[in-house]
């Protein structure tokens, strides 16, 4: 976890990566929703047949504890409790004929299922 200076005070923030056709594509969805009041949230949870399993999603909500960091406008949000499973993760938005979405490469995932949604 590494710390940002926000408006003169020291803000937490968390080591997700976000490249930059991921951030286009973010913020395309929002604006294609007319939102500029949400944020991108990604989280850990257990699950998935591996174990844990991400979950990446447009958040309104704050939670206490969250950790973010900003990408050109848009706002990444990380729970406390996720932070230390994707420090170091980059998402990467993707657009081939063999694949479409958002991918997350971690570098703490030990091994994932066959399916890609789930890690340990």
């Amino acid at each position: 976890m590494t710390t940002a200076q926000e408006n003169g005070t020291e803000a937490a923030t968390h080591g997700v990566k976000l490249s930059a056709e991921a951030a286009t594509k973010a913020k395309a969805l929002l604006d294609q929703e007319g939102r500029d009041d949400m944020h991108l949230r990604i989280a850990v949870q257990p699950g998935g047949c591996a174990g844990l399993r991400y979950q990446l999603f447009f958040d309104e909500r704050t939670l206490d504890g969250d950790l973010f960091r900003d990408y050109d406008g848009l706002k990444v949000a990380v729970d406390r409790m996720s932070a230390p499973y994707v420090d170091g993760a980059v998402i990467d938005f993707v657009d081939t004929i063999e694949k479409q979405g958002f991918t997350i490469d971690n570098p703490n995932a030990g091994g994932s299922c066959a399916c890609g949604d789930s890690f340990h």
